[in-house]
C-alpha cells in the first residue's frame, strides 16, 4: 500500500457531497464537483450466499448479510446515472426482464430500473451513453428490450461501451460461465454498430473514463468519474458490496480470484488516500461510501452511505 503522504491529500468533502438526497423511493442523489450522480435500483434478486462469499466461512459472512432459509441473499442491482452538464451517462442496466422462466424462478428479479428512471423524470432517449462494466446478465439486462420478435435498444440514442475482450469471452460460451452471458443483451447492439468495443483503459467523455481491473472476469472495467478535485468510481464486481471490502473476501463467481486480490490492492492504493467515492453494484442498502482504514488497518465503509 502506498504511503498516503506521498500524494497531495484530497480536499475535504463538502457537506453537499457527504449528504445523499433521495431522488425517489428507489434512488439516491448527490453532487460530485460539477457532476450530479444518481443511483437507480433495478430491485433485488436472489443469490446463493456461499457463492457470493466464496471461501469465506458462513459464520463470518452471515454477520454482514443474513441469508434466508435456503441460504440465499437479497442482492442489490445498482445503476448510476451521471449528468456531466453535456452528457447523460448510465452505468449498468441491471438484470432486465428477458430471463428464461427457469432463471426467473431461481433469481426472482424485480425489473424495476425503467420504472425508477421514469419516476425520476429520466426518459430513455435522454441517455446518450451506456457503459457496461462487463456482460454478465445482471449488469446489462436492460441494454435491450423485446418487442414482438425483435430486440431493440432500450436507450435508442445511446452509444454503448464494453471491453472487446469481455465480449469475445462471452461469445465462447465456456462451460464455466456461459450461464452468465445472454447474447440478446448485447449482440444486437454490436450488429447495429450501437455498441463500441474498447481495448483497455479509455476516456469515454471528459470526466468519465474506464479502467480495467481483472479478477471477476479478465476484462471487467470500472468506471472512473472526476469533476474538479472530486473523484468517484463504480467499481462493479471487483468489490460488489461493502461486505466485500476485505482483500480476501472474494466471490466464488470470480474467474481469477488471485487477480481480484491484486486488483483490489491497486484500487485501494489510490481510492483510500485520495478519498474516492466508491459505488457498489450489488449492495442492497449502501450504494456508495468512502473506504477508510481504522486504527488496526481494517477496511471500513463510511460517510456518504445511503439507504435505498
Amino acid at each position: 500500500m502506498a504511503n498516503p503522504t506521498a500524494r497531495n491529500p484530497a480536499p475535504p468533502v463538502s457537506q453537499e457531497e457527504q449528504r445523499p438526497r433521495p431522488a425517489s423511493a428507489n434512488s439516491a442523489r448527490l453532487s460530485l464537483g460539477d457532476f450530479e450522480l444518481t443511483v437507480f435500483s433495478d430491485g433485488n434478486y436472489l443469490l446463493d450466499g456461499g457463492a457470493f462469499f466464496g471461501v469465506v466461512p458462513k459464520p463470518l459472512w452471515e454477520k454482514k448479510m443474513k441469508p434466508d432459509d435456503f441460504n440465499r441473499l437479497h442482492v442489490g442491482l445498482n445503476s448510476v446515472l451521471i449528468r456531466t452538464g453535456k452528457h447523460t451517462v448510465l452505468v449498468e442496466t441491471g438484470i432486465g426482464n428477458k430471463l428464461s422462466e427457469k432463471l426467473t424462478r431461481i433469481y426472482q428479479p424485480q425489473a424495476k430500473l425503467p420504472g425508477n428512471l421514469e419516476a425520476a423524470g429520466v426518459a430513455p432517449d435522454e441517455i446518450d451513453i451506456v457503459i457496461n462494466t462487463h456482460l454478465h446478465f445482471d449488469h446489462c439486462g436492460w441494454n435491450t428490450i423485446r418487442r414482438g420478435d425483435s430486440l431493440l435498444p432500450a436507450f435508442p440514442r445511446a452509444r454503448y461501451y464494453v471491453q472487446a475482450g469481455e465480449w469475445r469471452h462471452g461469445s465462447l460460451q465456456h462451460e464455466r460461465d456461459r450461464i452468465s452471458y445472454m447474447s440478446d443483451n448485447y449482440d444486437p447492439l454490436i450488429a447495429s454498430g450501437q455498441m463500441q468495443l474498447l481495448h483497455g483503459d479509455q476516456e469515454i467523455v471528459p470526466g468519465v473514463s474506464v479502467k480495467v481491473y481483472p479478477g471477476h472476469t479478465r476484462n471487467m472495467q470500472a468506471v472512473m468519474i472526476k469533476s474538479g478535485s472530486r473523484r468517484a468510481c463504480y467499481i462493479s464486481d471487483l468489490i460488489p458490496t461493502t461486505a466485500h471490502l476485505d482483500l480476501n473476501w472474494v466471490m466464488a463467481f470470480d474467474l481469477f480470484p488471485l487477480e481480484t486480490i491484486e486488483s483490489r490492492k491497486r484500487f485501494y492504493e489510490h481510492a483510500i488516500p485520495e478519498r474516492w467515492l466508491v459505488i457498489f453494484t450489488h449492495d442492497p442498502q449502501t450504494p456508495w461510501a468512502y473506504v477508510e482504514r481504522d486504527g488496526s488497518g481494517r477496511l471500513l465503509a463510511s460517510s456518504a452511505a445511503a439507504t435505498l
